[in-house]
């Protein structure tokens, strides 16, 4: 049974720090590292989360930086799937910070 979209807004209220992507019912966070390998470890911790779960975040690594996009395509927007993902990566991030 495919996830029930709840859409962006009500996804924010129960998230820190994300927002809305623009043009589309999906949210983004950007993650900032000391590194590249700590930022490289935080991908890896993340998309083994993902693959286990079958959702997998739209992201990008430069240096220190990812920034990461989550909607749940078949929902056609942001699900209860994102919230988890997107809680996830908020707590892995804090084991990677300075």
């Amino acid at each position: 049974m495919p996830a029930s979209k709840i859409g962006a807004q009500a996804a924010l209220a129960r998230l820190n720090g994300w927002r809305a992507a623009e043009g589309r019912d999906a949210i983004r966070k950007e993650f900032r590292f000391k590194d590249f390998n700590a930022a490289f470890a935080f991908m890896t911790r993340v998309a083994l989360f993902a693959e286990k779960h079958d959702h997998h975040p739209e992201w990008t690594n430069v240096y220190n930086r990812v920034e990461a996009t989550l909607a749940t395509h078949d929902a056609g927007g942001v699900t209860d799937k994102d919230v988890m993902l997107a809680h996830f990566m908020d707590r892995a991030a804090e084991d990677y910070r300075d």
